[in-house]
Formats: C-alpha cells, sequence, structure tokens
C-alpha cells in the first residue's frame, strides 16, 4: 500500500497556513489593544440563538445571545423586582450592559440566505436568565430593541428559541470599550466622605421630536451644586456615569441608543443648578 504524498503535501501546507493565520490575528489582536488602550477584544462563548424576521422584508433574522466574563454585570434584580419594573410606565430605567455586533450573512437549515447579530451579555448575567423564564424573556426583548436602536430595524416579537443551535454561524471577536471618555475633567483630588450619594431627577429627550433623532439630550438636575468643578462626568457609547463631590450625587444610566463620545458636550448652568449634556446620535 502506498501514500500519496501529494496529498500529504497538501494537508502540511493547510497546517501551516492555519498556524500563520493565528498568528496573524494575535499579532493583529494585539496591534489594536496597544493602539486603543481603552477597548478590549474579546471572543464571546456561543448562548442561544434566537429566530424572529424583520417587519419590513419578512426575511428570517437569527440573533445569537452570547456571554463573557469581560461585559460588566446589570444591577442586581430579583424576580419579583423585575415583575414590578416590566409593569411600570418606564422600564428603560433599567439596563442591561451588552456588546452589539455588526450584521453578518448566514446560510439557514433550508440553505436559504438569513441575517445574523451577534449580542454579548455578561456571563453571570447570562446563567440566571437560562434559570428564570421571565429573565431569558427579558433579555431577549432588550436584545431586539438594542438592534432596533443601533441599526434602524423592526424585529418582530414572535420569536422562537432553538433548541438544538446555541450559535448561527462562526463566534468573531468583539472589541469592546473597557473605560469612557471624560467630558468633565476632574479638576480637584477625590474627596473622601462617609455620606451616601443621592441619585439626581434627570430627563432624558430625543432632538428633533419627530422623524429620525439627531441628538440625544440629558438634562439633570443638581440641587447644590455650585460650579462644574466638583463634577466627574464619563460618557460612553450608551452609557452616563456623572458623580457629583464629596459624594453628593451619583447617576449611572444606560440608554438605548449609540452616541459619537466625541462630539458630545456637557454644559453646567450654576443659576439653575441643571447640567444639559447634548449627546450627537451615530447614524447607521
Amino acid at each position: 500500500m502506498t501514500t500519496d504524498s501529494t496529498l500529504l503535501n497538501s494537508e502540511m501546507e493547510l497546517e501551516q497556513q492555519e498556524d500563520l493565520y493565528q498568528q496573524l490575528l494575535s499579532q493583529t489582536v494585539g496591534s489594536l489593544q496597544a493602539e486603543n488602550p481603552d477597548s478590549k477584544v474579546i471572543r464571546p462563548q456561543p448562548g442561544i440563538c434566537v429566530k424572529t424576521v424583520s417587519e419590513k422584508d419578512k426575511q428570517k433574522v437569527f440573533v445569537n445571545i452570547c456571554q463573557s466574563n469581560l461585559v460588566p454585570p446589570p444591577p442586581e434584580l430579583s424576580k419579583e423586582e423585575l415583575v414590578e419594573l416590566l409593569q411600570s410606565e418606564d422600564p428603560s430605567g433599567y439596563r442591561v450592559p451588552m456588546s452589539l455586533g455588526e450584521p453578518h450573512t448566514e446560510v439557514d437549515n433550508n440553505s436559504q440566505g438569513c441575517t445574523a447579530y451577534d449580542v454579548v451579555i455578561n456571563q453571570e448575567f447570562f446563567q440566571k436568565c437560562q434559570g428564570e423564564a421571565l429573565f431569558q424573556q427579558f433579555v431577549i426583548m432588550v436584545s431586539l430593541e438594542g438592534l432596533e436602536n443601533k441599526y434602524k430595524l423592526m424585529l418582530s416579537r414572535e420569536w422562537k428559541v432553538l433548541k438544538n443551535r446555541k450559535f448561527l454561524g462562526s463566534v468573531s471577536e468583539q472589541n469592546i470599550r473597557t473605560k469612557s471618555k471624560p467630558v468633565i475633567e476632574e479638576l480637584q483630588p477625590q474627596e473622601n466622605s462617609s455620606s451616601i450619594a443621592k441619585r439626581p431627577e434627570f430627563t432624558l429627550f430625543v432632538e428633533p421630536p419627530a422623524g429620525v433623532p439627531e441628538y440625544l439630550i440629558a438634562e439633570i438636575k443638581l440641587p447644590g451644586v455650585v460650579s462644574s468643578r466638583s463634577l466627574v462626568l464619563d460618557v460612553g457609547e450608551d452609557r452616563l456615569v456623572l458623580t457629583a463631590r464629596p459624594s453628593l450625587y451619583h447617576l449611572d444610566i444606560f440608554h438605548s441608543f449609540v452616541v459619537d463620545q466625541d462630539m458630545s458636550v456637557a454644559q453646567y448652568n450654576s443659576s439653575t443648578q441643571v447640567l444639559t449634556i447634548t449627546l450627537p446620535l451615530v447614524s447607521s
């Protein structure tokens, strides 16, 4: 029995090409992180695959809800608190940190073309959702809303969780921000205080109010704050974190838009004691 040496050579070449690809991928990821130290490249783990359709053209859409311990967890929430939240007039006050990936074209079981999106949430929170049907429905709902807001979609709420598939396509790396950019710089050293910071009153609205929104406006009431020098504001793509020192106010909110952090502007009116933040929206 003889062995075809050309087949062995082809297999060796494929192995060498795969090793070279992995080496180049590691170098690329490392250089990206070196260029942008405020972000991190992650490879999420598969979780569940949700099937739905686009309301516009009734095309199949698959949402891969993945998990990673590098995505921050949402605030603790009991089942009773979730029920109360869903029955409230404004359930948007509770936000789930997530990374929304770019759309990618795949082929379903019927060899038909379809679109898939990858959504990454905190691993511990994902496991909690697996044990509670209500939490799973909630995280699917906020994932669909996040994709709709980012990519200007309309997705059907008649979804189906696939039983024998955790992911459609192949798992890809995602680049997540690890540090938000400060808009109001901290000018004085942090002061120690044992007092508990309060959550200030705030309002979020878009401009223009009709049609395609161009700006997200945040107005935050800060009675007792004399000047902006005591304010520290961090703006993320979908998050606002405000601290008024010394431990006077603290606000940490997520919103369903993607904003241009570099062009965001904050202005504090010491007369009305209102902080106004203007956040340009990123169009898809």
